[in-house]
């Protein structure tokens, strides 16, 4: 049952994120297209973080109580849904609604996902986080190259149709495979909702572990808005060499995934945590110097290495949390933290492009990120609760 269960949620999870890879090189391109400046690009960017993140928490709480498998089919419906309505879009403001709609998808996904994965862990938790972040990257990784090449030879929306198709199989697959689950969670998970989140935000250790999130996922911003337009005005880049870059990054995260999450059940997290995201932050602040393609190859490579160090120890300290508020509650606003590092870095960075240059985009993240990942490094260390078993 539970090799059933995680062969199931790895194959959806890379489907769908396939899916979302398609549009990576296509979306900020279309979105030009319709008009968008770079504070719009970025608003539309944030759309899908403020549906997502808003509604993550709540979901995965009500998972807990009324099981998983039906929010997971139906996010991956509404997933299906969107790659349809993205080529119906004619205004900036629609694909901002769009978005919405989109996001609003992601968080029956990901963290119903995550919380599956980490009660069928069985007490290796920094390696099945690992596995689920494989999963996550290859399908991110693989997805750009296919929406580069629909891009130069069949046009954008043969992407979109593509991330439609692909989120249905993998609704087909979770309805087909998957099992029901009984709300199992500690007592907590079952408190009135807005009690467990304020237990929650009690922590320091939940606030360490949610800052690092947060700030992780600030980078995805430039990585995946502003990287194909520095490489389209810059350096002249076509699609598929847009998409090569970005899956560079991904696919080398995934391949160090397992490594790293083995790493993590036996190491200190916290110390892991802190060194992936230091090494992410300064070479981000590397990219705007970057002199062609190759070049961008290389830094993205040592940015997915990073990923691949911090992520897996991350999930690691969030899946122990969440054996005291349910793995479903911790899971959604461990994700909620994710849309909110979406959100600051589409609105901050769009503002920042229009302001002074798209090279900034690159700077303020860079900077960001370290600032915030010594800042969770010393959040979780000083907590009490923190034991290395």
């Amino acid at each position: 049952m539970q090799k059933s269960i995680l062969l199931t949620i790895l194959s959806a999870i890379f489907i769908v994120f396939v899916g979302m890879g398609i549009i990576v090189p296509i979306l900020p391109i279309y979105a030009e297209e319709l008009g968008a400046t770079g504070f719009a690009l970025g608003i539309i960017m944030a759309a899908y973080a403020v549906s997502g993140g808003l509604l993550q928490p709540f979901v995965g709480t009500l998972s807990d109580r009324y099981g998983k498998k039906g929010f997971l089919t139906a996010g991956l419906i509404m997933f299906a849904a969107t790659g349809y309505i993205y080529t119906m879009a004619g205004s900036v403001l629609q694909l901002v609604l769009i978005r919405f709609f989109h996001g609003a998808g992601s968080a029956m996904i990901i963290p119903i996902a995550m919380a599956y994965i980490i009660e069928s862990a069985d007490g290796h938790v920094g390696r099945f986080i690992g596995w689920f972040n494989i999963a996550i990257f290859a399908g991110i990784g693989a997805g750009p190259v296919l929406g580069g090449f629909f891009l130069d030879f069949l046009g954008k929306n043969a992407g979109f149709y593509a991330m439609s198709g692909l989120s249905l199989i993998s609704a087909i697959l979770v309805i087909a495979i998957l099992p029901g689950q009984k709300a199992d969670t500690p007592t907590k998970a079952r408190d009135r909702l807005f009690t467990v989140f304020r237990q929650m935000m009690r922590s320091r250790r939940v606030m360490g572990i949610l800052l690092a999130r947060m700030a992780t996922m600030i980078i995805m911003v430039p990585t995946f808005a502003f990287l194909p337009l520095l490489m389209t005005q810059q350096m002249g880049a076509s699609g598929s060499q847009i998409g090569t870059v970005i899956a560079c990054r991904t696919l080398i995260n995934a391949f160090f995934q397992v490594p790293f999450g083995k790493l993590a059940d036996t190491r200190d997290q916290n110390r892991l945590l802190m060194a992936g995201t230091v090494l992410i932050g300064v070479t981000m602040c590397c990219v705007p110097f970057a002199t062609g393609f190759v070049c961008l190859l290389l830094l993205f490579a040592v940015i997915g290495l990073g990923e691949a160090i911090s992520w897996p120890a991350m999930g690691a300290l969030a899946a122990e949390e969440g054996k005291k508020f349910g793995q479903g509650s911790m899971m959604g606003v461990f994700n909620m933290a994710m849309n909110l590092g979406v959100f600051i870095g589409a609105m901050g960075v769009g503002a920042l492009v229009d302001l002074l240059s798209i090279d900034w985009a690159f700077y303020a993240v860079g900077i960001c990120l370290i600032v915030c990942a010594v800042a969770a490094a010393a959040l979780i260390r000083h907590d009490p609760v923190l034991v290395k078993k």
